[in-house]
């Protein structure tokens, strides 16, 4: 009789607790079971934290935002496009139903975010060409761009040497002018992006026929010519919507700070308390 009414006991708490209430966005309650399936599904897409169920419940209450600001547009996507979506990214099939509820709803908000910010925030935002001249730069200093370039590179140069490289006319005088100063110049050709960060760094802004400064290990680089490849006819136009995009998320995000703190928000756990 004792281990029947174990068994009972045990039957009718596990669910109870399962079903704990840690918080609470706008009235709509937030249970564990939420939180765990919301925290495996961010291991699926590959985010682990030390944190993970605390920026599980956070993402869990921007989806609720996100969806409740979405209705005043409406910007909120039906099932079939959120299973055509989850259906792409090969979720939803071996999730268990929380899971899978989890995954339509995060998704869902996402779809939904995505529109509002296409609709309210991309048409107000203006990219001069200052600031595309900007993102060039910064471009070819980090990652490179789509020019060949040609460059002569010295090494092993002394400082008082370095100080007598003058301007040449072309690659063929620079190469000149370095062995008539007893240097033994490299000359070759690459793509800008295929350097080295270390090399792209200092050639990616340096005027053609223009030596470089000495560096600590004695190298002085000249770029003697450029050449525009196919893939940089549409670099601005590139750059202009990569740069509209990111000013728009940082707007998006500073605007979803704004529902946050409007949103009635309860926490019930201490754990989850920041």
């Amino acid at each position: 009789m004792k281990g029947i009414f174990a068994l009972l006991s045990v039957f009718f708490i596990m669910p109870a607790f399962g079903a704990t209430v840690v918080a609470s966005v706008n009235g709509t309650p937030i249970t564990d079971t939420d939180i765990t399936a919301r925290t495996k599904l961010m291991a699926r897409q590959g985010q682990t934290s030390t944190d993970n169920r605390r920026v599980a419940l956070q993402s869990i209450i921007d989806d609720s935002v996100k969806l409740a600001y979405a209705q005043n547009f409406n910007a909120v996507p039906d099932d079939k496009t959120v299973d055509a979506e989850l259906k792409k990214m090969n979720l939803g099939d071996d999730l268990s139903a929380t899971e899978r509820e989890m995954a339509r709803n995060a998704l869902r908000s996402e779809i939904a975010w995505q529109i509002i910010v296409a609709r309210t925030v991309m048409p107000t935002i203006d990219v001069s060409a200052e600031d595309i001249a900007n993102e060039r730069a910064n471009l070819a200093r980090e990652h490179g761009l789509p020019i060949e370039m040609t460059i002569v590179r010295l090494t092993d140069i002394p400082a008082d040497i370095a100080q007598k490289l003058t301007k040449p006319k072309s690659c063929d005088a620079a190469v000149k002018m370095a062995e008539s100063f007893g240097g033994a110049p490299q000359k070759f050709t690459a793509l800008q992006y295929e350097l080295a960060p270390e090399l792209r760094e200092r050639v990616a802004n340096l005027p053609n026929m223009t030596w470089s400064t000495r560096a600590d290990d004695g190298t002085v680089l000249l770029v003697c010519a450029t050449k525009k490849t196919d893939e940089y006819k549409n670099l601005d136009d590139v750059i202009k919507q990569n740069t509209v995009y990111k000013q728009a998320m940082f707007m998006a995000d500073q605007q979803l700070k704004q529902l946050r703190r409007k949103a009635v928000v309860v926490i019930n756990d201490e754990r989850y308390k920041l």
